[in-house]
């Protein structure tokens, strides 16, 4: 008898052949639900992993051209990375530095305010800003003017990091397929911010990371964004080995088997100093954000062409730089505050103890860090095209490693590798001055290659994430997703799902609609009379023929000459959609998104088309309006129904 208990309680082993099927139909359900979003992330990663060979062969090439041959500078470089072209024999001459950084500025600066405007700054925040409101739609022609702005800016000395402009290429192809295929606006989303994340994960050579990171920074808030978790992983496995492909499959950051051993977390009461970690990742971080956005402000304030503004941007950065670069006795480990900057960050992992008992070596470090934050706000919010998570890593890493340093200095037990606070300084600072805690944490493990500091890192993100103030780097991120406009249709849904089209329609007198051949004037006169700005057309049976809209109409009227001549089938919208009496808010909601209309037509044949009402978006935001201030929805309808 207890044998037959345990085989009615289990089954699922007791005849596996029996529950296979089902547990085959089930996960074939599962995937073809997505199976056209999951495919086209699969696109979207190859895309983004060869947009990252071509940006990141455009930045050596520039690199080589502009800085190494002509002004003989030749920046110190990641292990991870990989060189295009032999080392040039120019001897160096600091004072074409701030030359060559003012010319790649006009460059950049030209190139983006004549053809793309809204690629200037740091792409991450375009691409979050056309998640939550522009449906996820970039042009197409972003990207590629990203690219060589980009190349520009940061090759010839203007700080900046390569992410943004990669993002921003992943996200605009993932943008660019979603609008061939017709794709939703929300599938359209998350394309998008798939790209976004490949982007990353191919040029920082963290595919995990990437992944978090495209669902965790469009919130401010500890909120993520949960149906592109999937579809961003497997654009940023592909993406990153795509990249691999062409440059190798070391992380950026190269470190000896030694090294990394040095890389750990040993004793509880390493904590303390990690502590005071965080909250100098905090003070730094607001300074940060505050002085990025106060000399954006400054730069915006300025009179002359925008075109010239990134020039005078990258003038003075070049001149911080070399300021520091003479300060220092001539030390070139001083100008990582222009460029990309990441070679200090790979002699900074390398310390041992011996060396970090050398203040200068942390004067060196705290000098870098401040100088990056005073020449990255000079170069991004003057206009010029880079991003802002490279200088990011730069900052709190040296940062970081001048405090490790000190602290070794004085606690030698406690700090025994000051090596270790340039990582988990990274880590922190990011997560206070981004509001990314967890992808950030991800981020800097794939980073070195190592995760033995795992738990310091997680320690010193949440605290600098806690502490942090509301201000972040990324200006376009939203609280969380109750803020963000593009699930505003999802609230409707949850308030309104059991309401359909029928209980909003208005009844319409089809015999006082246009008609195919109703004059100009007829249309404005109907136009008059909505205050929708929508008029159907129809034909004498009363079958749909289209719409007009406000803006075709008003385009229409701006042709004097022929404004006689033009009839409702010039200007009307042949293919807009229609609803049916039975369809969902859900659906309602999507269509006035996609239209861009505030009234749609009801059809009650969808083979005829034959029109019988329309339904306003105004009728179904009042019952949602009711409905939160306490009112069911039926009530709401009801109340509102004319009849």
């Amino acid at each position: 008898m207890v044998r037959n208990s345990n085989r009615r309680e289990l089954p699922a082993v007791s005849h596996p052949i029996r529950w296979f099927p089902e547990f085959l139909s089930l996960s074939k359900r599962r995937v073809r639900s997505q199976a056209r979003l999951l495919g086209m992330s699969l696109v979207v990663g190859v895309v983004a992993g060869v947009g990252a060979i071509g940006f990141y062969a455009a930045c050596k090439a520039v690199l080589y051209a502009a800085l190494e041959s002509f002004a003989g500078y030749q920046p110190a470089e990641p292990g991870g990375e990989v060189a295009l072209f032999a080392a040039a024999p120019t001897a160096f001459q600091p004072w074409l530095l701030p030359i060559v950084a003012a010319l790649g500025g006009l460059l950049s600066g030209w190139l983006v305010y004549t053809f793309a405007p809204e690629a200037e700054g740091h792409g991450t925040d375009s691409a979050i800003a056309a998640y939550h409101h522009r449906q996820g739609f970039i042009r197409p022609r972003v990207p590629l003017i990203k690219i060589v702005s980009s190349a520009l800016t940061i090759s010839t000395g203007g700080s900046g990091g390569r992410e943004g402009p990669i993002a921003l290429i992943g996200a605009g192809f993932g943008s660019f397929l979603g609008g061939i295929l017709k794709m939703r606006p929300a599938e359209r989303r998350v394309l998008m911010a798939a790209g976004m994340g490949a982007g990353v994960a191919a040029i920082f050579h963290a595919p995990l990371a990437g992944a978090l990171f495209a669902a965790e920074v469009l919130y401010a808030s500890p909120d993520f964004e949960s149906e592109v978790i999937m579809p961003a992983a497997l654009a940023s496995v592909v993406a990153y080995c795509t990249f691999a492909l062409a440059f190798g499959w070391e992380p950026l950051f190269t470190l000896s088997p030694a090294q990394l051993e040095a890389l750990s977390f040993n004793s509880v009461w390493e904590l303390i100093p990690y502590t005071l970690l965080a909250l100098c990742c905090v003070l730094s971080a607001m300074l940060f954000t505050r002085s990025f956005y106060g000399l954006t402000h400054q730069f915006h304030r300025l009179g002359f062409k925008p075109h010239l503004k990134p020039a005078v941007g990258a003038l003075l950065s070049a001149l911080v730089g070399l300021a520091l670069y003479y300060a220092f006795g001539r030390d070139p480990q001083v100008l990582a505050v222009l460029g990309a900057g990441y070679g200090i960050l790979q002699t900074g992992l390398t310390l041992t103890p011996g060396e970090a008992g050398n203040l200068t070596l942390a004067a060196l470090l705290l000098a870098v860090a401040v100088g990056k934050i005073c020449t990255t706000g000079l170069t991004i919010g003057s206009g010029g095209s880079a991003g802002v998570f490279g200088p990011s890593m730069v900052i709190g890493g040296c940062g970081g490693g001048a405090l490790g340093v000190a602290l070794h200095h004085l606690w030698p037990a406690l700090v025994p590798h000051p090596s270790t606070f340039v990582v988990v300084g990274m880590a922190g600072f990011f997560a206070a001055a981004a509001k990314t805690p967890f992808s950030t944490i991800v981020m800097v493990g794939e980073l070195t290659g190592g995760y033995d500091l795992l738990l310091p890192t997680l320690w010193v993100c949440v605290l600098s994430f806690l502490l942090s103030d509301e201000q972040s780097i990324y200006s376009a991120q939203v609280l969380s997703r109750t803020r963000s406009p593009a699930h505003q249709a999802e609230f409707v849904r949850g308030m309104l799902g059991d309401l359909t089209v029928g209980q909003f329609q208005t009844p319409i007198d089809v015999a006082a609609c246009l008609r195919a051949d109703s004059p100009l004037e007829r249309i404005r006169d109907r136009l008059a009379l909505n205050p929708q700005g929508v008029a159907p057309v129809v034909d004498e049976q009363g079958g749909l023929l289209g719409v007009v809209g406000i803006e075709e109409a008003f385009a229409a009227m701006r042709v004097v000459e022929a404004s006689s001549l033009i009839v409702a089938a010039d200007v009307m919208r042949a293919k807009c959609s229609t609803l049916l009496p039975t369809d969902s808010v859900d659906r309602a909601m999507e269509l006035f998104v996609v239209e861009n209309l505030l009234e749609l037509p009801v059809v009650g044949d969808p083979a005829t088309r034959t029109l019988t009402a329309t339904v306003r978006r105004a009728a179904i935001a009042g019952a949602y309006l009711q409905h939160v201030q306490g009112m069911s929805a039926a009530e709401g309808v009801a109340e509102n129904d004319p009849s």
